[in-house]
Parts: C-alpha cells; structure tokens; sequence
C-alpha cells in the first residue's frame, strides 16, 4: 500500500477477527496465528493483540500506539457473546475518529449484529461496518471509507 495512507489500530478481544482483517484487507494468505505484540501491517493497519483491551493494565500500550494513528477500529465478533468495551471506550483516544467493525458476519443472526453493532456504538464508534474476512461481505463499503479517511 502507498504511505500516504491513513494509519488505523485495529482493537478487539482475542479471536474477534483483527489479523484476518488485515489479512483479507492487504491481501495476503488468510490464516489463523495469534497476534503476540503490535504489529504494523502493510504500512497502514496496527494490529494489536487482544490482551490489550482485555487487561486494563494494557491500555496504556494502547493509548502510546494510538498517537501514532489516524484512526481506531473496534472489533466485535458478531458470534461473541458480551463485549469488552466499556460504555465511552473510544474517548480515551482523544478526539480520534473511531470506527466499529463487526466481524465474522457470515456466521452470526440479524440479531446477534445487531448487538454486536450496538456495543460498538456505546464504546464510541461514530459509523459501523459489517464484514466477512471469508467471504469478502461488507468489505467494498469499509474499504471506501478507508480510502476517504
């Protein structure tokens, strides 16, 4: 990708669907391997490991990698029962604009997007995504407001 694009850290528990994301968003070979540490990809997405929203004491790391960004991106998985974001989540990266992504669509019930959508709004997201890493649903629409950004 060129590096004038926009820089967005990607949050999310464990498993909600982050590298796929960046898998499927930069093109390369979907496959399953656990995020350990930030990792930057493609010059543009910041992936982070789940254990940074699902410990406090990790927000910190999240804070200092985000003022290296342009954007964040909640991830909820649209099959996860409960959220890990607290109501307002997304004030604490100082005015940035925050996006919500629901992941692993082609899986889940009107219903469960529907919640999956609602906790994203809570923490802060300003607009909502539904997509699919697999089958690529959803994907036309973000990638357009990723190219705005």
């Amino acid at each position: 990708m060129e590096s004038t694009k926009q820089r967005i850290m990607l949050v999310g528990k464990s498993q909600a669907g982050k590298t796929t994301l960046t898998q499927y968003l930069t093109n390369q070979q979907l496959f399953y391997h656990k995020t350990q540490t930030v990792q930057v990809v493609a010059g543009q997405f910041i992936d982070t490991p789940g254990e940074y929203l699902e410990r406090r004491g990790f927000y910190g790391a999240l804070s200092v990698t985000a003022s290296e960004v342009d954007a964040i991106a909640v991830i909820q998985s649209a099959i996860e029962d409960g959220s890990m974001f607290a109501p307002g989540f997304g004030k604490m990266f100082c005015g940035k604009p925050v996006v919500g992504i629901v992941t692993k669509i082609d899986l889940a019930s009107e219903e469960q997007l529907k919640r999956a959508e609602q906790y994203l709004a809570d923490a802060g997201a300003q607009i909502c995504f539904r997509v699919s890493s697999i089958t690529g649903q959803g994907m036309t629409e973000l990638d357009k407001w990723l190219q705005a950004l």
